[in-house]
């Protein structure tokens, strides 16, 4: 990749560092006990939110049947509304059988499982503190005193001032980079069908057959396409990094050459992974 590097993506998952964050005047020492409370205080939060997720009635979704409406522009004009431009909302047959099914099944769920909601708090804590120690920049993670507590939200306020100033000079360099590509990637003389077809993002590689031709098949479910073939002719793998089948598609960079086509992709799964391959033509297709 040129612009679209793994550096590049790494960087765009430190734009906004200060999510989520207060500060927390306990925070600047390992204190067990501080990180006990508001453990036990975010874990309380977190059930009630939960909890309440859990009881909330699908009963409600029948209240649009019957529902009056009025266009947008006419309930804003402040002008009176007749009653001929009010319209009527009558709920589709299949859309009703579909909330009376959510209804008996509400009806007939069990009790909130507080257990293992408990578990799931305690399964993003765990996650969470993997994130942060595989993302957080180094001289960052040297100054927290307890990464429990910066998982659970809390930091110093001099940490802070630290991440928000780091968060907009990463956006202001991710940015221009983008910026960068979307000219070059507008300069390059393309087909338009090449040029509005090369796009896979979310979509998972499910198989790479070598030979004359290379082909790529896709798993589109996630994706913004239905096209699930690629045929690279007359390949000249530059570079293939291990593990390509199963991870999935983030981003692409299509260069046109004296002969054909560059094509650059940038994948992603438990490692991520960078591909690179000249071809004399592209057939994007749905099989």
């Amino acid at each position: 990749m040129r612009y679209l590097t793994k550096e590049w993506y790494e960087l765009c998952q430190q734009r906004s560092l200060e999510f989520g964050l207060r500060a927390h005047r306990g925070a600047d020492v390992h204190d067990e006990a501080l990180y006990r409370r508001l453990y036990k205080r975010k874990e309380k939060a977190f059930l009630k939110e939960q909890r309440e997720m859990y009881d909330v009635d699908p009963r409600y979704l029948l209240a649009h049947d019957g529902a009056e409406m009025i266009r947008v522009d006419q309930y804003f004009s402040g002008e009176e509304i007749a009653d001929e431009d009010k319209l009527i909302y009558h709920m589709p047959e299949e859309e009703k059988v579909q909330i009376h099914k959510r209804i008996a099944e509400y009806d007939a769920r069990p009790a909130f499982d507080e257990v293992a909601c408990k578990q799931e708090f305690q399964q993003r804590q765990e996650w969470g503190l993997e994130i942060h120690a595989e993302r957080l920049p180094g001289e960052i993670l040297q100054q927290i005193a307890d990464l429990r507590v910066f998982t659970l939200g809390y930091c110093t306020k001099d940490m802070l001032r630290q991440l928000k100033e780091l968060s907009i000079e990463n956006v202001r360099k991710t940015d221009q980079i983008s910026q960068e590509y979307r000219q070059a990637q507008q300069a390059e003389p393309l087909p338009e069908e090449l040029r509005n077809h090369f796009h896979f993002h979310d979509c998972t590689v499910t198989e790479m057959l070598s030979g004359d031709d290379l082909v790529i098949r896709l798993d589109t479910q996630g994706g913004f396409t239905q096209l699930n073939k690629i045929t690279f002719v007359a390949p000249d793998i530059i570079k293939q990094d291990e593990g390509i089948v199963g991870k999935f598609w983030l981003y692409n960079e299509l260069y046109r050459t004296d002969d054909g086509y560059e094509a650059h992709v940038l994948l992603d799964g438990k490692e991520m992974a960078e591909f690179i391959v000249r071809c004399r033509d592209i057939i994007i297709e749905q099989e």
